[in-house]
């Protein structure tokens, strides 16, 4: 163990997150899916074959402890960078440490923290590096490596999902610890307790759990003291990055699928993790067209007026009413009707030439643009039989027949449908044919 300045262990005012690090496999806890034995990850760790890796995941699961052991299972160095404060000049004096080592016999491992903060040109960087050897390329990333790293990066790495900590992973980490804390000890069900609070994160269970060693009244931690120094407990949310964007995927195909307690539930998730209910307003709006449309066409004045609430009143009275058009969504009848044919026409125009507008429909406001027939057979639908005139074409020529609306058989649509195929029969047997 090396010291420092004064004499001290390097680690003595090291937090207990750091202290308690495990050095290999048997003391690491989760990540079985990947750790367990005959898995290709452990394998390689297990036979010292290290190869370059992104450890995908949300903090506190393992990711750097996980770098560290495979590096000291291939006996390699450990270099370490952070790339929130980290620019080209610390990624070149790593180069040159691993190129020194390399050239007496050492492999080095590259361990890059947050690596999805890196830029194109940072990122780019390793490359000539991680492909003739010089190092092994470790990046850690609490964000989809898809979207945030190089393809040329990601392919020359394998990336690794790593899970949150199941409650009993984190009660073995938690117990772990405390018997390196000298004098001190948990009251009945405490370790359980916080294990619950840290969701999933081993860093914040292990930090609150040394604030609260310190607090600890005759070397007894209490529910009492775990409550003094326990904050309310943020579920992962991680406003746009992965969590933000799965919440907000999981409340939307709730209310799609009529689930209104399972919408409510991602609902209140959000706004526990601190999403503007003004950006979820927005979304339900979307819900309201999307998913709802005609079948009841009060879910999208109930939305809207839910998203006035909000700007109005703002909170508690804003998400109340949010809440309340969440209920609605999810309990209404469903139609996409209107969103498919919305997509439908647009893929047709997108597709097709500028057509003109028939004469018929041109708008005719002088004498010029009536001489050019602007207007011409018009037939006004007030003026024929229940104010519709069979057989008429709102089309340009070529596109006549083009149908995108097709209403389903639930809620109003139902009626909409009866009526549109009513019309339709109607043009059939007219005598009067736009296009014939």
């Amino acid at each position: 163990m090396t010291e420092d300045l004064f004499g001290a262990p390097e680690d003595a005012y090291a937090p207990l997150a750091a202290r308690t690090r495990p050095t290999t496999l048997d003391g690491y806890a989760g990540q079985a899916h990947l750790l367990a034995p005959g898995r290709p990850l452990r394998e390689a760790i297990d036979a010292g074959t290290l190869h370059s890796m992104i450890l995908w995941g949300p903090p506190g699961v393992g990711k750097t402890t996980l770098a560290r052991i495979a590096a000291e299972a291939a006996d390699a160095r450990f270099l370490q960078v952070s790339a929130v404060l980290s620019g080209v000049k610390e990624i070149r004096a790593a180069i040159d440490q691993a190129q020194q080592a390399r050239a007496s016999g050492t492999r080095t491992v590259l361990f890059v923290d947050e690596a999805h903060r890196f830029n194109k040109a940072q990122q780019d960087a390793f490359l000539p590096y991680v492909e003739d050897g010089t190092l092994t390329f470790i990046g850690a990333t609490t964000e989809n490596p898809a979207f945030e790293l190089n393809n040329a990066l990601l392919s020359r790495a394998r990336v690794y999902k790593l899970r949150p900590l199941a409650g009993g992973e984190l009660l073995e980490v938690l117990t772990r610890a405390i018997a390196r804390l000298e004098g001190v000890t948990a009251g009945e069900g405490v370790l359980a307790a916080l294990a619950g609070q840290a969701d999933g994160d081993a860093r914040r269970a292990l930090n609150v759990l040394e604030l609260a060693a310190d607090m600890a009244r005759d070397g007894v931690i209490t529910t009492e003291v775990l409550a003094e120094v326990s904050q309310s407990s943020l579920r992962r949310f991680d406003k746009g990055g992965d969590d933000f964007y799965d919440q907000i995927s999981a409340l939307h195909k709730a209310v799609r699928g009529s689930s209104p307690d399972g919408a409510l539930y991602w609902f209140c998730r959000m706004l526990d993790g601190g999403c503007d209910p003004l950006y979820i307003a927005r979304r339900v709006v979307r819900m309201a067209s999307e998913d709802i449309g005609n079948a009841d066409p009060r879910a999208l004045g109930i939305a809207l007026e839910a998203w006035q609430v909000q700007e109005r009143l703002g909170s508690p009275e804003g998400e109340l009413a949010i809440a309340q058009a969440v209920l609605y969504l999810a309990s209404a009848p469903k139609s996409n009707a209107a969103y498919t044919a919305f997509k439908a026409a647009m893929a047709d125009v997108e597709a097709g030439a500028s057509e003109e507008v028939p004469l018929h429909l041109r708008n005719a406001p002088t004498a010029l643009a009536k001489s050019m027939e602007h207007g011409a057979d018009y037939r006004y639908a007030h003026d024929e039989e229940g104010a519709y005139a069979a057989g008429e074409s709102y089309f340009p020529e070529g596109l006549k027949d083009r149908q995108y609306y097709f209403p389903v058989e639930r809620g109003l649509e139902q009626k909409i449908a009866e009526k549109l195929r009513y019309l339709r029969e109607r043009d059939k047997t007219s005598t009067i044919r736009r296009y014939d």
